[in-house]
């Protein structure tokens, strides 16, 4: 498996331990707010969604004020979405993000992203995947501070844990 694929499966299993923890810790922890980089769970969630939202359209070639303009209505629904209903939507991008990297033949070929703020970037479809995932992990750990200071502990996303899970697969195949 190429590794830009391994990088996404990584992503969908980190998000996937996340909700999962979640989903087993009293409900009012998803909106609590607290004082850190995010006010709460959720808030964190939306963001990620958003960024992951903008990063796949950006990768398919859609151009960057369109994107913008499309983040405004989808930003309310993520704000009223439940915990459930953010677990549906990351599933369903993860999907999509899948089927787009399975139907690129070369995700080293080159590409062009025109941000409006920072310029026009010529860089690898690997290079946007691995920055995608990076993305997603430097915001989990937010979650897991947030939880942390609520007296929870945050799910264990490390890459590492997502290798071993492989091998215990593999092996008990």
């Amino acid at each position: 498996m190429e590794k830009p694929m391994q990088l996404l499966q990584f992503n969908t299993w980190a998000n996937d331990k996340v909700f999962q923890h979640l989903k087993s810790l009293p409900a009012d922890l998803y909106r609590k707010e607290v004082k850190s980089v995010f006010p709460s769970v959720s808030a964190v969630l939306v963001h990620m969604y958003q960024v992951d939202y903008v990063w796949l359209e950006a990768i398919k070639g859609e151009k960057f004020e369109d994107i913008i303009a499309s983040v405004g209505p989808l930003y309310a629904g993520l704000q009223a979405a439940s915990l459930e209903d953010m677990e549906l939507k990351f599933n369903e991008l993860d999907v999509e993000y899948n089927a787009f990297v399975n139907k690129k033949k070369d995700l080293s070929q080159q590409t062009i992203v025109h941000h409006p703020h920072f310029g026009t970037l010529e860089t690898s479809y690997k290079d946007l995947i691995q920055h995608i995932v990076n993305h997603g992990t430097y915001h989990r750990g937010h979650i897991s501070a947030i939880l942390n200071q609520q007296g929870h502990k945050g799910a264990s996303t490390d890459y590492i844990f997502y290798l071993y899970t492989l091998q215990q697969q593999k092996q008990t195949k």
